[in-house]
């Protein structure tokens, strides 16, 4: 649990210092602060790399002073010359004390589930996606390197294309790590656990920005950790970590954004710059997400007045202009990737668009059974949409982002498949984006029932009474908020019934450990791509030729050592391929059951061969030295 403590303070602290310094006060404050931290954090890195500094724990608290003393400028400034007025009371104390009751027990209630599926702190991801993740971490951890290409460099190394991934999610947890010393997939865990408390916290922040009832705000931290597709399919298939953090954080887009149009100040803008930028460097996708999250607030607001389009314009010019000055590297890196030799295949359709529809009413995708009880209050949301007031633009978001994911899951046209490319035409991540807002109009339609229950009860039962039984009879009715089911997917992306059928057993991760003690600094070890190893240096730092089961673009080294490996002794190209990485080492775990992809070429038979002497075993995995 210590991993999750320090997790929370280094996600929270920063951005709670700079958002005070902003006069960013109450919800608003609570809910921004993690985003505005991994903009603080993602911004440092890529910076600091790119002045020849390191980035560790001391670089980030040192810039989060400076972030707080520019907020603490732009702030005294607005204050200054355009003195803001306080902002109207919405809620009395017993309405934040429920809602902050009910976001206690909704994060409280994903942290459990995603626990369940986890089994431990500590439990290694078997995706595809994890392994890339892991290995970031690390890398910034024993380099310091905050660049937006060094945590490619560990499986693209040498002649390989440098390769862009955002790295703000990376860069905080590899604080957290350094200052816990806990061990990488830890590390990895303790954010996974945060995630559906930070939904939570910022849907119920949205609510209170466009002035919704305390009941709407509570219902809402309950919706918000209910569906299986929210972030718990993410943390089952991949786990795509970074997308889901961007996820949770896509609602606070709408807040920082409403803030700054209903106030234009520089403070205001100073926030929504650290928004955008934040989402940005979490994920190049997550902005685009905010854009088809919050574009619809625009829309609602214009069609009230149409002179605002010109006014609301003007203002968020000089945002988008300073945004691309502080962003460049991670614009530039995402533009870069997208034209750039890494091929570009899509997913393929999962079934027709009426079923797509279906699957989203249902907010079911692939699992055995419907979330009944999220459609129902979907339905009610549906049947009282005229009283969501400020927010009824959420209705064109759950539309839009609908839409969507009915397109990815049914169809592979080229229009399709360009407009999705953000996101790589995955419906999974679609799917992920349209429930935010379907979560919105389900709490929604448990809180307008609560009103419409109350205008017809009798006087004297009191409105409290009538929420707390609506929306506890909503955890009752769904066993509470479905944390079983929601735990059953998450376990599929962490363990097995049977143990040995893992991609990375436990056998293989004792001997990634092990080589970890044997290897001496700077050693690198040959191991094949798909068994399991290429977590060898995320689990014991010690450097491999494959560090990704991707087979994306290798580096000429890894692609002649992946087939001529067994050559040692005679093919004079393949010793100097080993001299050249420095290897010292050979890991082999158990193949890979996935068709085609056993052992590779040069890695097959090399028990007995006279170069390499065997150092340790077990039931699942061997360790050899090199003999020169």
């Amino acid at each position: 649990m210590l991993s999750v403590c320090v997790a929370i303070v280094v996600i929270a602290v920063p951005g709670l210092l700079t958002g005070l310094a902003a006069g960013v006060r109450g919800w608003a404050l609570a809910g921004l602060a993690p985003l505005l931290s991994y903009a603080i954090g993602g911004l440092t890195g890529p910076w600091t790399a790119a002045v020849g500094w390191s980035f560790t724990p001391l670089t980030y608290a040192v810039s989060t002073v400076v972030f707080v003393a520019i907020a603490y400028g732009v702030r005294k400034l607005t204050v200054r010359r355009w003195a803001p007025e306080p902002e109207p009371g919405l809620w009395d104390r017993r309405g934040h004390l429920a809602v902050g009751a009910c976001l206690l027990f909704g994060a409280a209630v994903g942290f459990y589930a995603t626990l369940r599926g986890l089994g431990h702190i500590g439990a290694l991801p078997q995706g595809f996606d994890a392994v890339y993740h892991g290995n970031a971490v690390r890398y910034i951890v024993d380099t310091g390197d905050g660049s937006l290409f060094g945590t490619g460099h560990v499986n693209w190394y040498g002649d390989a294309a440098p390769v862009f991934y955002p790295n703000a999610y990376h860069l905080l947890a590899a604080v957290t790590n350094r200052l816990t010393g806990a061990s990488i997939p830890a590390t990895l865990d303790a954010n996974t656990l945060l995630l559906p408390g930070l939904l939570a916290l910022s849907l119920v922040t949205l609510v209170r920005e466009f002035r919704g009832r305390a009941v709407l705000a509570g219902a809402v931290a309950l919706t918000a950790v209910a569906p299986v597709v929210g972030v718990y399919e993410s943390m089952d298939r991949g786990p795509l970590l970074p997308f889901a953090l961007g996820v949770t954080l896509t609602p606070l887009a709408a807040v920082a954004l409403r803030r700054y149009l209903e106030r234009v100040a520089p403070d205001t803008g100073f926030v929504l710059l650290l928004a955008a930028v934040g989402l940005l460097c979490i994920h190049s996708s997550t902005l685009f997400g905010a854009i088809l999250f919050a574009g619809p607030l625009l829309v609602q607001r214009w069609l009230s007045g149409w002179r605002l389009i010109g006014r609301d314009l003007l203002a968020l010019l000089p945002i988008a202009v300073v945004s691309l000055l502080v962003a460049w590297l991670q614009l530039f890196g995402a533009l870069g990737l997208a034209t750039g030799g890494i091929p570009y295949y899509g997913w393929p359709s999962e079934w027709r668009a009426s079923t797509a529809l279906g699957a989203l009413l249902g907010f079911q995708h692939f699992e055995a059974h419907p979330q009944v009880w999220l459609s129902v209050a979907l339905f009610l949301g549906f049947v009282f949409f005229a009283r969501a007031g400020a927010l009824r633009w959420i209705g064109l978001t759950a539309g839009v982002t609908g839409l969507a994911y009915m397109a990815v899951a049914s169809s592979n046209a080229p229009l399709v498949m360009a407009l999705s490319r953000p996101w790589w035409d995955d419906p999974y991540r679609f799917f992920s984006m349209a429930a935010i807002p379907l979560c919105v109009l389900a709490a929604h339609g448990l809180a307008s029932t609560q009103a419409w229950l109350r205008e017809r009860l009798p006087a004297r039962v009191p409105a409290v009474a009538v929420a707390v039984v609506v929306l506890l009879g909503f955890v009752a009715l769904t066993n509470g908020l479905y944390f079983r089911s929601n735990g059953a997917r998450v376990y599929t992306g962490y363990q097995l019934a049977d143990p040995s059928k893992l991609i990375v057993t436990a056998g293989e991760e004792a001997a990634m450990e092990e080589l970890g003690k044997l290897a001496a600094p700077g050693e690198w070890a040959m191991n094949d791509r798909f068994d399991g190893t290429a977590w060898t240096y995320a689990l014991s730092g010690v450097r491999t030729v494959a560090a990704h089961y991707d087979e994306t673009t290798p580096p000429a080294d890894a692609t002649l050592l992946a087939g001529r490996f067994r050559d040692y002794r005679t093919d004079p190209a393949v010793r100097a391929a080993v001299q050249r990485l420095n290897i010292h080492w050979v890991i082999l775990g158990k193949p890979s059951t996935e068709p085609g992809k056993p052992y590779q070429a040069g890695l097959i038979g090399l028990a007995g061969e006279p170069f390499l002497k065997e150092v340790w075993r077990n039931s699942d995995a061997v360790i050899y030295r090199l003999v020169p």
